[in-house]
């Protein structure tokens, strides 16, 4: 097979095929110009590879037809659709479905808390038992208040945002297994119930409250939610529901603990700048707290009334078998 006469005689429809598949918009009649040469160049270089394999031309004309195929069959690109969607439809349908897990998981996180925080303050023994004297001592003079302030606001944030996403990342892959969620909640409960009870048993329920509320509300939810999803997800297993097999519905919760996924990274952004730029501001409590409320009450609202309406768009467009 002469190679040179070969590409001598096809080469220009080679370039007519690269051409095509460079523009952004055809008409119908360079669409059906595109096919015609598609099929031609893979013709081509079945030929080169069966006849003349040289290296080269085989690994141009390679990418020219992997190129005209990805511009035929379409080629899938970012979307600003595909990311609307999922912030005004897929996340929030999918927070709402979870609500009563993670509303759940909050309560009892919370009464917890409040019981820690209840009990060592009452108990200041306690609260050397845990920490030392000394060691809640110099929490109360300077190393609460001081945490916030420890590092620039930028790497502080960033630090934050790895932390609780890693924190989440193991409610959501333990989820299946149960105790494993709740021995992180414990955990977490129990810091927050003894540096709680040992700031109001020294009169700093001020500071403790002050701090920890800007960015707090919406921190701990995006944890309550990693671990309702998480428990979800095992729910789905130990009781799948009638209309659904074990796996189907296993299926279908861990789908919807991977949209959660995603929307916690936002999340825990959100609520590590809260902390590494709001709660340390030099700013009334009342204002940090307002702006941390602020954002926690919106972000309940497109979860709950938003995400109602999504989980309603989507099980009607899903229909009886979707439900």
């Amino acid at each position: 097979m002469d190679l040179d006469a070969y590409v001598a005689e096809h080469g220009a429809e080679w370039r007519r095929l690269e051409q095509l598949t460079g523009r952004r918009r055809l008409d119908p009649a360079e669409v059906d110009e595109l096919v015609t040469l598609y099929q031609r160049t893979a013709t081509h270089l079945s030929t080169l590879r069966s006849r003349a394999p040289e290296p080269a031309l085989v690994g141009r004309l390679s990418h020219l037809v992997l190129g005209a195929r990805a511009r035929i069959t379409g080629r899938p690109r970012p979307s600003w659709a595909s990311v609307r969607r999922f912030l005004l439809a897929d996340l929030p349908a999918a927070l709402y479905r979870a609500w009563p897990w993670w509303c759940g998981v909050a309560t009892g996180f919370s009464a917890l808390t409040a019981f820690l925080i209840w009990f060592v303050a009452g108990h200041p023994d306690t609260a050397a038992a845990f920490i030392g004297a000394e060691s809640a001592r110099q929490l109360v003079d300077s190393g609460f208040a001081g945490y916030y302030t420890e590092f620039a606001a930028p790497t502080f944030a960033f630090h934050l945002w790895t932390h609780n996403a890693w924190l989440a990342a193991q409610c959501l892959a333990a989820g299946v297994l149960v105790l494993p969620v709740f021995w992180l909640l414990w955990q977490n409960a129990l810091n927050l119930g003894v540096v709680g009870g040992v700031m109001i048993s020294y009169d700093r329920a001020d500071v403790f409250f002050g701090l920890i509320t800007p960015h707090g509300l919406l921190e701990l939810t995006g944890i309550h939610i990693a671990a309702g999803a998480g428990l979800r997800t095992a729910w789905a297993w130990i009781a799948p529901p009638a209309h659904l097999g074990r796996g189907r519905a296993v299926a279908e919760a861990g789908r919807a603990a991977i949209v959660v996924a995603a929307g916690l990274v936002g999340l825990f952004a959100v609520s590590a700048l809260l902390e590494a730029f709001v709660t340390p501001a030099p700013l009334p409590v009342a204002a940090r707290v307002a702006a941390g409320a602020t954002v926690w009450a919106a972000f309940l609202a497109y979860a709950l009334l938003l995400g109602h309406h999504a989980a309603r768009r989507t099980t009607s467009t899903a229909g009886p078998a979707g439900r």
